[in-house]
């Protein structure tokens, strides 16, 4: 019965050590691509609408990371809302770059 125990929590702490891991790697991901696309900060990064075709595709990439953390948090729930975060800025990015927004300078418009 004790075998049992061991088993069951070694396996969850494995999944729950497993996603962390895969969360701080998906962190630190997007941390240096932000530095390498010459943005200040993550958060200036995940506003800015793309400008080019490869954040474009890091954006679609985003939300699909941010997707499969939502798919994995009808497993384990926490993940629900760690995957909203990605999944939003990564999805609003691709809406942006569908509809044509990042080709104009957001300090060139007038009233900024």
């Amino acid at each position: 019965m004790g075998a049992f125990y061991i088993i069951v929590f070694g396996g969850l702490a494995a999944l729950l050590l497993a996603g962390i891991w895969a969360i701080v790697r998906l962190w630190d991901g997007q941390v240096r691509q932000a530095h390498e696309a010459g943005y200040p900060s993550l958060a200036a990064y995940l506003r800015a609408a793309p400008r080019g075709d490869q954040e474009k595709r890091d954006a679609a990439d985003l939300a699909l990371k941010g997707l499969v953390l939502c798919m994995l948090g009808l497993l384990f729930p926490p993940l629900l809302l760690l995957g909203l975060f990605p999944f939003f800025y990564g999805a609003r990015k691709v809406v942006y770059a569908s509809m044509g927004l990042g080709l104009v300078d957001d300090s060139d418009q007038p009233g900024q």
